[in-house]
């Protein structure tokens, strides 16, 4: 490898770096502020950059939302789906995706934390498009219910929102020192089992 060739593709290392610094502060930030409140300054300063450098990466507020949340997509849904796997009885796949879901969420990662926050006020075009983006991970869920042995007359529309917003509303009150994430995991969806049964 020639020496141009090696710097140039440090360079890129360097660079796809910079990048996941920037979304890291970016994902810290937005949930800690809030979207509205945080500014491309802010992040820059966070990440330790240079506000302009910051346009290298991400032309606008908008597209650095929508990288995050698309990895904290990524991220929970991995979780999700590495814990589901091979799993044979649909209550224990779908106990097992609430365990990796809370797990995920609780585990320092602030991207996957960043799906659950009230996007209510943001713009209608950027809102459609992080919905449709948390849309596409809620269907992990949604196939999970539609295994379940289930009476026909019980809503898997329905029964899906009740548990993801169970699960999702634990980061506005879950502390650490009770329950553990995986213990409110598994329990929410064994109230869902029994009460259904």
């Amino acid at each position: 490898m020639t020496e141009k060739t090696r710097a140039r593709e440090e360079g890129l290392h360097r660079s796809d770096n910079r990048r996941q610094e920037l979304m890291a502060a970016a994902a810290y930030l937005f949930n800690q502020r809030g979207y509205d409140a945080t500014s491309m300054r802010d992040i820059a300063r966070e990440a330790g950059m240079l506000a302009g450098s910051m346009y290298y990466h991400f032309s606008s507020k908008e597209d650095l939302i929508v990288a995050t949340y698309e990895e904290g997509k990524r991220l929970i849904s991995t979780a999700v789906l590495e814990a589901t796997d091979g799993v044979e009885d649909p209550w224990e796949r779908l106990t097992q995706a609430a365990i990796a879901h809370m797990n995920t969420l609780f585990g320092g990662n602030n991207f996957s934390i960043l799906l659950c926050a009230d996007i209510s006020r943001t713009a209608p075009t950027l809102r459609s498009r992080l919905i449709e983006i948390r849309d596409s991970y809620d269907k992990l869920f949604m196939d999970l219910i539609e295994d379940l042995p289930l009476a026909d007359d019980i809503d898997k529309g329905l029964l899906r929102l009740n548990l993801l917003g169970s699960l999702n509303w634990s980061t506005s009150w879950y502390r650490p020192g009770g329950q553990t994430p995986a213990q409110i995991g598994a329990f929410f969806v064994r109230v869902m089992r029994d009460g259904l049964a």
